[in-house]
């Protein structure tokens, strides 16, 4: 019996030991991750030594992001990167966030030839990103356009009273807080909100007329909020030309004299450890093999919640989605 007792007390030592390792193994990864994702910011935006011609992606839903513009801006001022090629895969997003961007490409522009590739889609906040470029290229099938300003509000007040809930304010004027959702727009509210779409909407045309060179009657065909596949908007001019990232590189040789043998190098606009995927999915894994499920899985909800977060867009919106609500 001694023996036995003996026996198990060394394996729950044992255990115990093994338990330690594993933990701080587990933190050792850990760090090494942070340390990696770390290491990567210092390196904002690095696409290596000796000259080159930049690869820039925007993606999915714009909105405001500091770290963006400082990464463009200091992509200007890059010695190595002697020309830019944008790929525009987006369906826009708030006006403020496509504004932001918008400056941001043209402040580049100024500094380094600008060409924009558009992959799939470069609807409404997208758009007005793309013709920040001095030559934009699409696909035959790609969709772009969508010139157009949408301001959207659920009003909940019908449901509400069905189940006797009723919201009371007491508000300085009438106007503020209009539209709040749970009672009809008033004419003068909905009056309101129509003047800043109307005034959002001139400058969105204005920005299309004045960069793509459209006469009064080419801007009215093109402005009206639909959408055209590539191959319509080279006769409708919102693009320059069918094709794709080669395609760019050969128009930067001949118009802007690049050399079309430069390596092409994909420049980060982000760098944070939320924005690496792998590294993300390195640690989820690592802690769900080593036994801590629930942790792994709370690591796993944030990333989704940073993406569900992206699609809470505040404000005039510059947005296309095929529901048709602009």
């Amino acid at each position: 019996m001694s023996l036995d007792a003996d026996l198990i007390v060394d394996r729950r030592r044992m255990r115990r030991k093994l338990t330690f390792w594993r933990v701080l193994a587990i933190a050792v990864i850990i760090l090494a991750i942070a340390g990696m994702a770390a290491a990567w910011s210092n390196r904002t935006g690095f696409a290596g030594a000796g000259s080159y011609i930049a690869r820039v992606t925007i993606k999915g839903l714009i909105r405001d992001d500091e770290e963006r513009v400082k990464q463009l801006d200091k992509l200007a001022q890059s010695s190595t990167a002697r020309a830019v090629i944008v790929h525009i895969d987006s369906p826009g997003g708030t006006t403020a966030g496509s504004e932001q961007l918008y400056d941001s490409l043209m402040r580049l522009k100024e500094k380094k030839p600008l060409v924009i590739v558009v992959d799939g889609l470069a609807a409404s906040g997208g758009y007005i990103t793309a013709i920040a470029g001095d030559h934009i290229i699409a696909k035959q099938t790609s969709i772009v356009g969508s010139i157009g300003v949408l301001f959207q509000y659920p009003n909940v007040g019908d449901l509400l009273g069905k189940i006797g809930v009723k919201v009371e304010s007491i508000k300085s004027s009438p106007l503020k807080a209009a539209p709040n959702g749970f009672e009809p727009t008033s004419p003068e509210a909905r009056a309101a909100i129509e003047s800043l779409i109307k005034d959002s909407y001139a400058w969105f045309k204005g920005l299309v007329q004045n960069r793509r060179h459209l006469n009064d009657e080419e801007l009215q065909t093109v402005a009206d909020g639909r959408v055209f596949t590539g191959h319509q908007a080279i006769g409708l001019k919102l693009v320059d030309e069918l094709g794709d990232e080669q395609a760019g590189i050969s128009w930067l040789a001949k118009e802007k004299n690049i050399d079309a043998k430069l390596p092409v190098r994909d420049y980060q606009l982000h760098d944070r450890f939320r924005d690496l995927p792998f590294l993300h999915a390195m640690a989820v894994a690592t802690l769900d093999a080593a036994g801590l499920g629930a942790l792994a899985r709370h690591v796993d909800d944030w990333g989704t919640m940073q993406a569900v977060e992206r699609l809470n867009l505040d404000g005039l919106l510059a947005l296309w989605h095929p529901t048709g609500a602009e």
